[in-house]
């Protein structure tokens, strides 16, 4: 049988009855909610629960279940020429998901941000006989296994020739991001970079449920590891966090903010003193 966490949506394999804790809840970047853990049978949630699918502009849909599950957070959809790609993922797998992804090609792959989004990744990979693209760094967080996971290392990662995987570390270490490098150029971001909600700015959290930020020399290396990707689109993890101009100034000129922040008071950011961090990490 398999059971859903309603907290964050993690997948488990039982025998019988569910877990007495999810790990994914217990680590400080997610939380146990104030009633404790509780849990849902995979195969009822498609009972209550649906997707919702927006297209953002040719070739690039979400989807989100409603009404809202666990985190809440969306999947997306890249269709290209080499095949169609799953970014990040959602528990609700139902019917008209499964009819609607298959209409559009299948998958030729899925790829995952971070332990957050790997909810019933694996049940997606059955469906449409994908792999599923892990950073190492993360492994401890897989809850159930799968021949389909195939774990890769290093800082970037090509799954098309179009689309590259970017380790950034941060939120966790193998914290990822997906560039995919049309003529504007798009990230889609997760939660690794968030999208604040006026849609003008990003910040970054290494806990965003428990308000604990990164360090600067986090940071630092989040935005020098893409300073030489160009992208003008930014899709975050929520609905509504959009950026659609402008994506790398922005995450430059939003990192600077966020370091200025860290500094003393009356203190000015020192650049020098901030790239030497970035060098002893």
């Amino acid at each position: 049988m398999i059971t859903l966490c309603t907290a964050c949506g993690t997948s488990y394999a039982v025998d019988a009855a569910a877990p007495d804790y999810c790990k994914i809840c217990l680590d400080e970047r997610q939380y146990v909610p104030v009633k404790g853990q509780q849990w849902i049978e995979r195969d009822l949630l498609t009972t209550t629960h649906c997707n919702h699918w927006t297209q953002h502009q040719p070739q690039l849909f979400s989807l989100q279940t409603i009404p809202e599950f666990a985190i809440g957070q969306r999947a997306f959809i890249i269709q290209t020429p080499e095949g169609n790609i799953l970014w990040d993922c959602i528990a609700c797998l139902d019917e008209a998901t499964k009819t609607l992804v298959h209409a559009l090609g299948g998958l030729t792959a899925i790829a995952l941000s971070h332990p957050h989004y790997y909810t019933t990744m694996q049940d997606w990979a059955a469906e449409f006989n994908a792999p599923i693209y892990l950073h190492s760094d993360d492994q401890q967080w897989i809850m159930r296994r799968s021949p389909a996971i195939k774990l890769w290392e290093g800082e970037s990662l090509s799954l098309t020739s179009q689309i590259r995987l970017i380790r950034l570390g941060g939120h966790f270490a193998g914290g990822s991001v997906l560039h995919w490098s049309t003529e504007e150029g798009v990230l889609l971001a997760g939660d690794i970079i968030q999208v604040t909600p006026g849609a003008d700015a990003v910040s970054f959290m290494w806990s965003y449920p428990n308000l604990l930020p990164l360090p600067a020399q986090s940071v630092c290396s989040i935005r020098d590891r893409l300073a030489p990707l160009r992208f003008a689109k930014i899709y975050g993890a929520f609905n509504g966090q959009n950026i659609l101009q402008r994506g790398d100034d922005i995450v430059r000129q939003s990192s600077a903010k966020y370091l200025s922040c860290l500094q003393p008071i009356g203190a000015s950011p020192s650049e020098e003193t901030l790239t030497r961090a970035h060098a002893t990490q």
